[in-house]
């Protein structure tokens, strides 16, 4: 069920999610509104709720139609929780806005593309391109790469975990775009997403490692390892960097283009790879 619900959820996804209709984050809008007090502690009773809920879903599912309703299931959230529908709107409107030399609308779509992570101020021209690519490379990771780990680790019950880290992902997005620093630094959901995002950035890492300059790369994948100051945000950019290195950061347009070119391509080396362990029976 894992593979073909991957499957199913993909090819949607790619087709037919632009915009925010079918994104976890827009429908929890409402609940995060009226959220005033942030700490560790709420932020991990919230998404425990969310987890249970989902739980006893699935639990309940089981068996109805001869497993056609829990299908059902795992496909509805697998397309709230995988994919960027609006940060892909985003990006459409950024490329248009840099190749029409729309200085405006170019600096606000990439605010909101850089919006978790950021640019450094008063940077250059060409390490501005160069916080975009990893930009683009960790809102990858982030909507695709991630929740397809959670989701077929947790073999029957993979949607109770991606619902788990998408709902996390949420409140994060939702306390960068309308909160303080102070207050997010409060909810300690980076924290946890640090913790989280340690296995499956890794497993990420060594795809682009393999896919880069092997050589210096893969020295760089395994001092990651034991890296415990660095962000993953950092560890997996400095890892795509070295297959990136190969193009000029210097366009506005095409820089952007060949790394999301480079992420789809480790998107789809691992759905071959789980496609791969689903047909040798390693997962459910």
């Amino acid at each position: 069920m894992t593979l073909f619900s991957l499957l199913l959820v993909l090819g949607w996804e790619r087709l037919f999610k632009l915009g925010e209709h079918w994104q976890l984050d827009h429908r929890l809008e409402p609940l995060f509104r009226g959220r005033q007090r942030f700490s560790l502690l709420r932020t991990v009773l919230m998404t425990a709720v969310a987890m249970l809920i989902v739980w006893l879903l699935v639990w309940s599912l089981k068996g109805i139609l001869f497993g056609v309703a829990q299908l059902a299931f795992w496909i509805v959230v697998g397309l709230l929780c995988i994919g960027a529908g609006s940060v892909r709107l985003h990006y459409h409107r950024y490329l248009k806005a840099a190749s029409h030399d729309d200085e405006a609308a170019h600096q606000a779509m990439s605010a909101e593309l850089t919006l978790i992570h950021g640019v450094p101020v008063e940077c250059s021209e060409r390490e501005f391109l160069r916080e975009l690519q990893n930009a683009l490379i960790w809102i990858n990771f982030r909507f695709y790469l991630a929740p397809l780990f959670w989701f077929v680790v947790g073999g029957p019950y993979g949607p109770v975990l991606l619902v788990g880290y998408a709902f996390l992902l949420a409140w994060q997005s939702w306390l960068a775009k309308h909160h303080s620093p102070l207050e997010r630094a409060q909810s300690g959901v980076d924290r946890i997403l640090h913790v989280l995002d340690w296995i499956p950035v890794r497993l990420a890492g060594v795809a682009y490692a393999l896919l880069g300059h092997g050589e210096r790369a893969l020295p760089a994948w395994f001092a990651s390892l034991s890296d415990r100051h660095r962000s993953q945000y950092q560890v997996l950019t400095s890892l795509a960097q070295f297959s990136l290195a190969r193009d000029p950061h210097m366009d506005k347009v095409e820089t952007p283009r060949v790394a999301v070119a480079l992420a789809k391509r480790i998107s789809l080396v691992l759905v071959v790879v789980v496609a791969l362990l689903t047909i040798y029976g390693t997962l459910v």
